[in-house]
């Protein structure tokens, strides 16, 4: 799998294009802002595009979307509990655990509540790789004061889920630098203070 992260808006969201560069097959993750860039990247490397992946529903992560939609008329992906929320066509409501197929690897929908209600990460076991939107970063967790958030949620999605990742897993946030699990373990100040 190889990626190309873009960063855009005032908030600085991460999105990813995702491909396989044999098949020349992807998806995008999170397209917060400038449909263009992706759209120039993918016709330079000749990507056809198998759909759009969304993390969860805020604008900075799915403001690009009608325009890539419109480009190239590709499904939208996102967990039924933020579908409403985000207002828009949904081709697939995803449900965790779910596997969505990607060229020699697949990703499973871990459905990770807190941040919003549908928030899901999209983790690969073969790549040892996880885009986790914004449910937790190289040194702090989302925030869980807004509308749709919740302390409880993202306290058990923490334990239950994000703490049974491997120290070699490398999360690709929605925000800020990739880290690994060793790295969040030893500087995730609210990811250690959960688990105590």
């Amino acid at each position: 799998m190889r990626m190309k992260r873009f960063v855009g808006g005032n908030l600085e969201s991460n999105g990813y294009l995702i491909y396989d560069p044999d098949t020349k097959k992807g998806y995008i993750v999170d397209p917060g802002y400038q449909a263009p860039r992706f759209l120039k990247e993918m016709e330079a490397l000749k990507i056809e595009l198998n759909g759009i992946l969304l993390t969860h529903h805020h604008y900075d992560h799915v403001g690009a979307v009608e325009a890539i939609v419109k480009a190239t008329g590709c499904p939208v992906y996102l967990h039924r509990s933020d579908c409403d929320m985000y207002q828009k066509p949904v081709t697939h409501m995803l449900e965790d655990g779910q596997i969505i197929d990607f060229p020699g690897d697949e990703l499973r929908v871990v459905h990770t509540p807190g941040h919003t209600h549908g928030s899901v990460c999209f983790y690969s076991e073969k790549s040892k790789l996880c885009f986790t939107g914004d449910t937790i970063f190289n040194v702090d967790l989302g925030r869980t004061d807004l509308a749709d958030g919740s302390d409880w949620e993202m306290e058990r999605s923490v334990r239950d889920k994000i703490a049974l990742w491997e120290n070699d897993i490398t999360i690709y946030p929605g925000h800020g630098d990739a880290a690994t699990m060793k790295y969040v373990r030893k500087c995730n100040l609210e990811f250690l203070q959960l688990l105590k």
